[in-house]
């Protein structure tokens, strides 16, 4: 098994730590300001997912539901299965593995990867082992699943399509990976026939569910700078489909908008993000690389609205509740943030405790789920202020 670019990957990120501790004034994170409500947020229950004496460092260790349930993984190995509306568990079970991707739910299982290059199966229902594989590199990013295959990034630059039944290989497609890369996958995106996919060299690909050929590829930014650090253009995060469209976003990049048959890009901006986007009808939205949370017209791309209050404190993921009208992001103390959705004005905030978010909070109606890195699960109930004052 390789690991080509896992060293420069530590390289980088001990340089990142190096420039938080040299650059404090440029990169303190902004002080949290009063917020004057427009949301009451309730946490309904908590609950843990065993992580003791495991690196506080989550990755691609984030919640999925399904069917009235959230499933969580552990890097210890404890896989976990809770209902929603009470907190009860479902069940647990433990896998000796290292886990670092997933979860990921769906065609009745849950799927969890290993950072040894394994793939555990386990049943949606009961936490049963179904069937474990190995593939070719750490899973950093969790698999998405159809009926048909399933679709599986791995560190070395390939994307697997497995078969559901036993996880045996039907194609792999591979991109170079660059010398120095974040450290991260994009988790991949099954849209009818299509599988879609970011790679580390700054590309989009779709390939053809049912052969592996590939249909198109985007160059989305090209390297450019003089040193390795200037020509990151990783795309680590999921592209976001609606209809025709292709939304994505990369670091030291472009967001962009392009066509799902073509791979066409229609428009795009300079924009810098390892974080997924968020979609609705009518806008796109974003946590840059340095704190910032954007609006952007989905059709043309144009600013709707910027805010800048969260600055360098490492911000989630947006996620949209529908319902109340907002979006929801969480930082690295733990803080959860809810802004409108219309005018990015801050609507809301509670404490997930003092442990940061990696990755991004899930909406289920009118509940937010919050994993942090310590593996603390928190459901907060999100209603109108005035409603709840009646």
């Amino acid at each position: 098994m390789r690991y080509p670019t896992r060293p420069l990957w530590m390289v980088a990120l001990l340089i990142g730590i190096a420039a938080c501790s040299k650059d404090k004034a440029i990169d303190q994170p902004a002080k949290l300001m009063p917020v004057t409500a427009t949301l009451r947020i309730e946490r309904v229950w908590s609950a843990t997912v065993d992580d003791k004496k495991a690196a506080p460092l989550r990755l691609g260790l984030g919640l999925a539901v399904d069917d009235g349930r959230v499933y969580a993984a552990g890097h210890k190995g404890e896989v976990v299965a809770f209902e929603i509306a009470s907190g009860r568990r479902a069940w647990r079970t433990r896998i000796k593995a290292p886990l670092s991707g997933g979860t990921a739910v769906g065609d009745g299982m849950v799927l969890i990867g290993a950072s040894d290059g394994r793939l555990f199966a386990l049943d949606a229902a009961s936490g049963k082992s179904r069937w474990s594989v190995r593939v070719s590199g750490e899973v950093l990013a969790p698999a998405a699943i159809s009926e048909r295959l399933i679709a599986l990034r791995t560190v070395d630059g390939k994307l697997h399509a497995l078969a559901p039944a036993d996880g045996h290989e039907l194609w792999v497609q591979q991109q170079p990976v660059p010398r120095l890369s974040l450290r991260g996958t994009a988790r991949p995106v099954i849209a009818g026939d299509l599988v879609l996919c970011g790679f580390d060299n700054g590309k989009v690909l779709a390939v053809n569910a049912g052969d592996g050929s590939v249909q198109w590829e985007a160059a989305i930014t090209p390297p450019h700078g003089r040193t390795e650090l200037e020509r990151l253009v990783d795309i680590d995060t999921a592209v976001r489909v609606s209809g025709q469209d292709v939304y994505t976003v990369g670091f030291h990049g472009k967001v962009a908008m392009l066509a799902i048959d073509t791979g066409q890009v229609w428009w795009s901006h300079d924009a810098s993000s390892y974080r997924s986007l968020t979609l609705d009808d009518d806008a796109v939205y974003l946590s840059t690389a340095d704190g910032e949370i954007e609006a952007l017209r989905t059709r043309t791309g144009a600013e709707l609205w910027r805010q800048k209050a969260l600055l360098h404190r490492g911000l989630t993921a947006p996620a949209a509740l529908d319902a109340d009208n907002a979006l929801v992001v969480a930082d690295f103390q733990g803080y959860v943030h809810f802004l409108d959705k219309a005018t990015g004005a801050q609507a809301a905030r509670t404490s997930d405790g003092k442990a940061r978010v990696s990755t991004t909070p899930v909406v289920v109606g009118n509940m937010v789920l919050v994993v942090n890195d310590r593996g603390r699960i928190s459901a907060y109930r999100v209603t109108p202020l005035t409603t709840a004052r009646k």
